[in-house]
């Protein structure tokens, strides 16, 4: 009888997290129908020239609605989840090493977006399945 012994691997292996994302997820069928893109246009008046760089607003964008598609309670739990969704790193984009943004971020980018802009994203395929 054999013993699993919980040894962290020594080496890195490229994982593939498409091929560990199911065919019929419903994060696929959303990533197929909605191109999150749109939103670095629409806020990019929101964005200074100098200083570090920001969170990709398609990153904190896609973030915002995993915790509304998810009824994640906060974001400090989405997170704190993120790391062992495999799921939601391959909707985001990120590999399993990637560093995961602060919960802050998400916060930082409503203030700065603002609520009128905040809102037209989510309501943006409302009616029928294609941006307005």
């Amino acid at each position: 009888m054999g013993i699993q012994e919980g040894q962290k691997e020594m080496f890195s292996y490229q994982v593939d997290l498409d091929r560990r994302v199911r065919a019929d997820h419903p994060l696929r069928a959303i990533r197929a129908t909605i191109d999150f893109r749109f939103v670095r246009q629409e806020v990019a008046h929101c964005y200074g020239y100098n200083g570090q760089v920001s969170v990709d607003p398609e990153v904190i964008l896609k973030l915002m609605f995993l915790l509304f598609l998810d009824n994640v309670k906060s974001e400090r739990e989405l997170m704190r989840m993120l790391p062992e969704r495999l799921d939601y790193l391959w909707f985001l984009g990120f590999g399993l090493d990637d560093e995961i943004p602060d919960h802050s971020v998400l916060s930082k980018a409503r203030a700065r977006w603002g609520q009128e802009i905040f809102e037209s994203l989510f309501v943006r395929y409302a009616s029928d399945g294609r941006p307005h």
